[in-house]
């Protein structure tokens, strides 16, 4: 082709609509970047429009703050890659009734190769925390982003504001990347799990800051190969596996590595707790190494007789069977005297725990450790001194 053709080709490019380079900007579908006009529609037509594009294509989110209330966001797509590139903030309606009870706002279903970039999403939680403050009876919520049943995802460079319930949501999915991402909301907002994980696999969590109200990162039943690296929590409960054995019928966790965290004023570090209930699941082959705590009330704890509002558990010993547990490399501060707790099950008996290198300090003291039904060794310098 001669260069005149060429340039001329690229004049034509230049000016066609954006949709035909599989750029879909939600301004074109009629999105008002002012905060107040509703433009859930637009984002839906957009991702319709990508959805059904072959090949790759992006969905640009431009500057400014967009209004945008419950949406899925269905597949399975022609496009085997979509990305979300967000360069404004989403914001959900300030009336938490809005949502209804589906429990969601920003719902990915039966997608592959979704990658969602940069960004704000504010959920405007406040009203609804006040109104569980209140005593009132009020709906449990809906969860900021969720992802179900889906494939090879990314999540990159979010900030996630003020969810009414859990920020992030991975469940039932396979391959997702979470990294460099942001979470945050007040230390009394109840329920706001900065990221939570369940019946997934191969789901990485890396170089993340979560300030929450509830965990900063929770691991739900089914989940397996979780990889957490480079986190900071606080405020929030840190990082819990669990609750598990609410059903009497669940799928256990095992293969989790986290490593190289850091705990700052929050309720736990370490946890792992389950209700004190019959259940088949289980928790094996999990990994706590290079941990940091600073003024954390439990820094490291299984607590096997979890049973919130003493309902249907009250004298029941749990069925989860906790094995092959190692923390390594684990220091700092604890706020309680008690700074190692291992309450585990009459039934089945936590074992193989494994302590190696923990020097935990209590106001400038050796704290203590406990331990009920656990089985374990430690190895190295491991204070304070085990109780196994």
């Amino acid at each position: 082709m001669a260069k005149t053709e060429n340039f001329l080709l690229s004049i034509v490019l230049i000016f066609l609509p954006s949709v035909v380079l599989g750029v879909y900007d939600v301004a074109d579908f009629g999105a008002k970047a002012d905060g107040k006009t509703d433009s859930t529609r637009s984002f839906l037509s957009a991702w319709a429009s990508a959805c059904a594009t072959n090949g790759p294509t992006t969905i640009y989110v431009p500057r400014g703050s967009y209004l945008v209330g419950q949406a899925v966001f269905e597949g399975p797509c022609k496009s085997e890659r979509i990305i979300v590139q967000i360069d404004g903030t989403l914001v959900a309606p300030a009336n938490y009734e809005s949502h209804g009870s589906s429990g969601h706002w920003l719902f990915f279903h039966d997608v592959q190769g979704v990658s969602i970039h940069g960004g704000t999403i504010d959920g405007q939680g406040m009203s609804l925390w006040a109104c569980k403050a209140s005593g009132n009876h009020c709906p449990d919520g809906a969860e900021s982003l969720t992802f179900t049943n889906a494939k090879d995802v990314v999540i990159s460079g979010l900030t996630s504001m003020n969810s009414q319930l859990y920020h992030i949501v991975i469940d039932g999915c396979t391959n997702v990347l979470v990294q460099g991402v942001k979470v945050v909301a007040p230390g009394n907002s109840p329920n706001t799990d900065g990221i939570h994980v369940q019946e997934s696999t191969g789901v990485t969590i890396t170089g993340t800051g979560i300030k929450t109200g509830d965990d900063c990162i929770s691991v739900g039943p089914g989940t397996t190969n979780l990889w957490i690296e480079q986190v900071a929590c606080g405020p929030g409960h840190g990082i819990s596996i669990g609750s598990l054995g609410k059903e009497r019928e669940e799928a256990g966790v095992q293969n989790v590595t986290v490593k190289t965290v850091s705990f700052t004023g929050t309720e736990n570090g370490l946890r792992i707790k389950s209700w004190g209930r019959p259940s088949t699941g289980f928790v094996r082959g999990v990994v706590f190494e290079h941990a940091t705590m600073q003024n954390v009330q439990n820094p490291i704890i299984v607590d096997q007789n979890y049973c919130p509002h003493e309902e249907d558990c009250p004298d029941q010993n749990s069925g989860v069977k906790i094995s092959q547990v190692t923390y390594s490399d684990i220091q700092g501060t604890s706020a309680s005297q008690v700074a190692m707790k291992f309450d585990c099950s009459a039934t089945n008996p936590c074992s193989g725990i494994e302590l190696q290198d923990v020097k935990l300090t209590y106001q400038n003291h050796q704290p203590r450790a406990t331990c009920k039904n656990a089985d374990g060794s430690a190895t190295g310098l491991v204070e304070p001194p085990s109780c196994f």
